[in-house]
């Protein structure tokens, strides 16, 4: 019976979790609409969230890209297979790696940055000040947030593809003596305008993931600084999950 209970103990926490979670977005999409709109709050956003980001979604992309191209290269030589490296890096890239793997990047860059400053605000009752002043805390921390990263992660994905793609690209053509001129009209000729549409419909929902679970958790985070760092690991933890379910969804829906 105690094994049970702990069962139910933990599946309604797990429930409750997610109706809070959908309260949020619910009270988001019922301020998305009405004024004020804080543009300013959203630049910044989209700063901090899209620029600061292309270092390390431009390493990422890019070693992954040649470490696929010499694995694919390996695996591809038991069966003569090794021509097609260039359009299995390409669809690798663009259906599946590139756009889960930036979204990955962002949710341990910028989540953890998300939860860790609004949970701070909440502990110096600084989002108490702001309700002071009348200003409605997810209309000025969360939504600008969570549009501008739905907003620049198609961009950042697609850098991030074009950037493993090269990777794939450089390692094939000097390690892996491929000619250059056949490794570039394979690539294009292989992908479809459905892949990439797909990669930035998938990049879009991995950016609403990632700035949704930063500011959920940070709004919701205990008090102190042992309430902030559970924010901010459970927000990384959250993001990681909830992105790689949505990827499989996705997948599922688009192919």
């Amino acid at each position: 019976m105690i094994f049970i209970r702990g069962i139910g103990k933990t599946t309604l926490h797990a429930l409750s979790g997610i109706g809070r979670v959908f309260l949020f977005i619910a009270n988001i999409l019922a301020n998305l609409l009405t004024r004020p709109f804080y543009f300013k709050e959203l630049g910044h956003s989209l700063i901090n969230i899209g620029y600061f980001s292309l270092p390390v979604v431009g390493l990422t992309t890019f070693f992954t890209g040649g470490a696929l191209a010499l694995q694919i290269f390996a695996g591809g030589a038991r069966f003569n297979a090794e021509a097609v490296v260039p359009q299995i890096v390409a669809i690798g890239l663009v259906r599946e790696l590139g756009p889960v793997l930036v979204g990955l990047m962002i949710a341990a860059r910028v989540t953890s940055s998300i939860a860790a400053e609004i949970a701070t605000m909440k502990v110096t009752e600084q989002l108490n000040a702001l309700k002071t002043l009348s200003t409605n805390p997810i209309k000025y921390l969360v939504i600008p947030r969570v549009l501008a990263a739905i907003i620049v992660l198609p961009i950042l994905v697609s850098i991030g593809n074009i950037i493993g793609i090269f990777g794939g690209y450089i390692v094939s053509t000097r390690a892996l003596d491929f000619n250059w001129i056949s490794y570039l009209q394979s690539t294009v000729s292989f992908l479809e305008l459905s892949d990439i549409t797909s990669s930035l419909i998938k990049a879009s929902a991995f950016g609403g993931i990632a700035s949704l679970m930063g500011c959920y958790f940070g709004i919701h985070s205990g008090q102190g600084a042992r309430g902030v760092g559970e924010a901010t690991r459970s927000s990384v933890e959250a993001a990681a999950i909830f992105i790689l379910v949505a990827n499989f969804v996705l997948t599922g829906a688009l192919f």
